[in-house]
């Protein structure tokens, strides 16, 4: 026995030291030897080394083996690829992770380029068809589109050689008269007030001296004097200042840079008026500018309420969003190359600098962007610091997603076409810096090369054009290599942010609108203008929003069409079946790809009054004198779903304590929906509040949004799994189409003993006692035992209105008397015989046109009663 056990631990413990000396071999010993090598070389010997390195990699690209030579190079490199991946894995938890992860992904980056350029070299020069003018056409239109899938992978490999992890700077030993005053901007044009008034209490908040901080919303709604008076109002009421302009000139731009004239704080911390700052805000972001050379320090974009994708996708947060791969990687890329850029929020710029380069650009709908650029190019450095300190509001609509993403590929395809950051000699950046910016606004033209793959197969099967000469097995056995190997490269960076495939559905359904705008921003970079996304809209029934995708439609059908000619190609001509079979293939993982992008349009209901936040809050129950301590598993502004370790014995009507992360607490009124006994043994109690006030509610917003340690989004634990990622698109159509079940649960009413005197006109001056087995604020049961009731039937086909009476047994009190109708009635044994016996239960609920006369007196029954 001692035998088979020691054997598997024994290859587990050999697997780990073979791991751990591997991996320290790549990390440790290898980059040493260079280091101890290339020290002693000059800028020549370096220039000739890399020269006569390059010679000999030549041969690795240019060679043309056999189809089975480059099947087993191909599955060597997969291979080599794959243990490296596995390597960082293991090495994910580890004493410096981050620097294990950094020299792996080097390596993995070199491998993946020497595959990319080997299939290049021989797309090139291989399968290029220019037989025919139609066929050439296409050929290299498809080409180009590779063109740029390589380039953006380069630059992607760019980005991320390496990534900064910054920690905040302590301010608190700076004393507060010594701190830079900071002017906090709130842009809004036509948004809801109440969006408006959660950013400025979310503002007013955030922990700093109160004589270093001022709060000003920044109307540009000119037209709209209702609304900017109530904005006037809740300005007063706050203790912020309303600052408005005449004209609407340059949108928000225009709008932040007539503010800027009006106020003089040293900072300026801007947000769009949806984006709710935590309270730490300042203190963790002020340090930064400690150093005279930063002139902007960015933080993430997060939003608390599903983006069209996650919602009508139904993924449940199980697929990372899409701006999670610009927030945790490419922007720390970014960073590390002083090019992180801003994002028009959650940002706060040094006053001074920002007029120096004439305030917030005006000339692309892009402002934030294009002002960074120019900031860099004065040699200003930038700060990303990637902790999530604001909670804001994703577009709820596809049309609206779509909206806001054409803005912004329009506005980076104007700062191409103004600036061209690549090779304008005006612009005072480093090369690195240049690729960065060329890299992000190059990024929108994904529409041309996106529609290209899918057309190109469809062309071949429809109508015989080849865009691929030979296409075949040997033409697969080089595509795969390269393919699978910058998966496994990119794998490392972007496991926790971006699933397999999931980029894809994101390009196509976007494909037709980004293609259009970048076009004609390079043409005409003055043509468009900017857009307001629409925030706050609530979706109440299922529908297909056929206008945001109807190309994309077309393009599913002419791809499924296509697949429908395979068995004719497969009869007629057989020489063709591998070309035929590969492009079938391709169609296939097409059609399925643009499916889920189309179910995007597929609007998917709200169930909720308010977004759920799925945090931990602590939450004492107090009902009765009693207090039942648990927390929240979700919350939102109108109710919660707690865990408690035990079922209380508690009305439906009690009064919630919510303790915040950083200590602010709100007591609110709770109705209790429903009750449900987990295996575990705990209770979840869904819970809605009820009555609250003004005051209340604010509160309540500052607890949920602002008294926020840390957002549960800041570290993802999910981890990308190819197979997994494509089963799981490949049920979104069943997802999609799935009735919504409410959860079900019981009646949460109190446990009680009493007697009641009920009274009805149709029992002839009779009454009858009956026990109270449950009460609650909305109904109560009744439990009837001995002579049968009369005029029983009428009473469950009537369900009129009986009167109880019920004695506290309180010294200062009499019987109290109220109103109930009968719900249902449920008979739960009958003896016959000499002496008839009934045992019945009715159901009873009390009328809410009586709530205002009888509320105060259930509420006092119930503290009386006894369990």
């Amino acid at each position: 026995m001692s035998d088979s056990i020691s054997k598997p631990s024994f290859r587990v413990q050999w697997r780990d030291r073979l791991s751990d000396r591997l991996t320290r071999f790549l990390v440790d010993d290898l980059p040493h030897l260079f280091d101890t090598v290339l020290r002693w070389l000059g800028r020549g010997q370096l220039l000739l080394l890399l020269t006569c390195l390059i010679w000999m990699i030549v041969p690795l690209i240019v060679v043309r083996p056999t189809i089975w030579q480059q099947t087993l190079v191909g599955m060597m490199l997969v291979g080599i690829g794959t243990i490296i991946m596995q390597l960082e894995e293991r090495a994910e938890n580890r004493p410096a992770a981050q620097r294990t992860s950094e020299y792996l992904h080097l390596l993995l980056i070199g491998l993946s380029l020497i595959v990319t350029l080997r299939y290049l070299y021989y797309r090139t020069f291989y399968t290029l068809n220019l037989d025919t003018w139609l066929d050439g056409f296409f050929s290299l239109l498809l080409y180009s589109a590779e063109l740029y899938a390589i380039a953006t992978l380069i630059l992607s490999y760019f980005q991320t050689i390496k990534t900064t992890n910054r920690k905040p700077i302590d301010i608190s030993h700076i004393p507060p008269d010594q701190l830079p005053a900071v002017d906090v901007y709130i842009p809004t044009y036509n948004e809801d007030v109440e969006i408006v008034r959660k950013t400025t209490l979310g503002a007013l908040a955030i922990n700093y001296p109160i004589h270093k901080k001022r709060v000003y919303i920044l109307d540009d709604g000119r037209r709209d004097l209702e609304r900017r008076a109530v904005l006037q109002e809740m300005c007063d009421e706050l203790n912020c200042t309303l600052l408005t302009r005449d004209n609407n000139d340059h949108a928000k731009a225009g709008n932040i840079n007539t503010a800027l004239q009006k106020t003089t704080g040293d900072l300026v911390l801007i947000l769009d008026c949806d984006h709710i700052p935590v309270c730490t805000f300042l203190t963790e972001t002020v340090g930064f500018f400690s150093r005279d050379r930063v002139a902007l320090v960015q933080t993430p974009h997060w939003f608390y309420n599903p983006d069209p994708f996650e919602r009508n996708l139904l993924t449940q947060g199980r697929v990372p969003v899409g701006n999670e791969l610009f927030y945790k990687v490419l922007q720390r890329g970014n960073d590390y190359w002083n090019a992180a850029f801003f994002c028009g929020s959650a940002a706060i710029i040094r006053r001074d600098r920002l007029l120096e380069v004439g305030g917030i650009a005006t000339e692309t709908v892009t402002e934030d962007c294009h002002t960074a650029l120019r900031l860099h190019s004065r040699g200003y450095q930038t700060v990303y610091y990637d902790k999530i300190m604001v909670a804001g509001l994703a577009p709820e609509k596809f049309s609206a997603y779509v909206g806001q993403q054409v803005r912004w590929a329009r506005g980076m395809a104007q700062i191409l076409r103004i600036e061209n950051p690549l090779f304008n000699r005006k612009l005072n950046l480093r090369l690195s810096q240049r690729i960065c910016y060329f890299s992000a606004t190059s990024h929108f033209f994904f529409g041309f090369p996106r529609l290209m793959y899918a057309i190109a197969p469809a062309l071949f099967l429809l109508f015989g054009i080849n865009s691929v000469q030979g296409l075949g097995i040997e033409t697969l056995v080089y595509a795969l290599p390269h393919i699978l190997l910058s998966m496994q490269t990119n794998h490392i960076p972007y496991k926790h942010v971006r699933f397999s495939f999931w980029n894809e559905i994101y390009e196509f359904a976007m494909s037709f609108q980004a293609g259009i705008v970048t076009l004609f921003a390079l043409i005409n970079p003055k043509m468009g203008q900017f857009n307001v996304t629409s925030k706050g809209l609530t979706v109440n029934k299922r529908s297909f929003d056929l206008e945001s995708v109807r190309y994309l439609v077309i393009l599913g059908a002419i791809t499924g069409a296509s697949l429908m000619a395979v068995p004719f190609w497969l009869i007629i001509s057989p020489e063709d079946t591998q070309a035929v079979l590969i492009n079938a293939l391709w169609c296939g993982f097409n059609l399925l790809l643009v499916i889920a992008a189309c179910l995007v349009a597929f609007e998917q209901p709200q169930l909720r009054r308010a977004h759920r936040l799925p945090r931990q809050i602590q939450a004492i129950i107090h009902s009765d004198g009693q207090s039942w301590a648990g927390k929240t598993i979700n919350i939102s502004e109108t109710g919660a779903k707690i865990e408690l370790d035990l079922w209380p014995n508690i009305s439906d009507q009690v009064r919630i304590e919510l303790v915040g992360d950083l200590g602010a607490r709100v007591l609110l009124e709770a109705q209790i929906i429903r009750a449900i006994a987990t295996n575990t043994l705990q209770t979840h109690l869904i819970v809605d509040f009820i009555n609250v006030s003004r005051v209340q509610r604010d509160d309540l917003i500052v607890l949920l949004y602002s008294d926020v340690e840390e957002w549960y989004a800041q570290h993802r634990q999910e981890s990308d799994n190819p197979f997994e990622s494509l089963r799981f698109i490949a049920t979104s159509l069943k997802r999609a189409f799935n009735e919504f079940r409410p959860e079900f649960g019981v009646k949460v009413r109190k446990q009680v003993r009493a007697t009641a005197q009920l009274y009805w006109d149709k029992w002839d001056g009779y009454f009858y006692t009956a026990k109270i087995t449950e009460m609650g604020t909305q109904d109560l049961r009744l439990e009837f035992s001995g002579n049968p009731i009369l005029n029983l039937d009428a009473l469950t086909v009537e369900q009129p209105l009986i009167a109880l009476s019920l004695d506290l047994e309180e010294a200062s009190s009499s019987a109290v008397s109220l109103l109930a109708q009968v719900q249902s009635v449920e008979i739960l044994a009958t003896l016959s015989g000499d002496t008839p016996f009934h045992r019945v239960a009715l159901e009873l609920s009390f009328p809410d046109d009586l709530k205002p006369q009888q509320q105060q007196k259930i509420k006092r029954v119930l503290r009386s009663l006894q369990a």
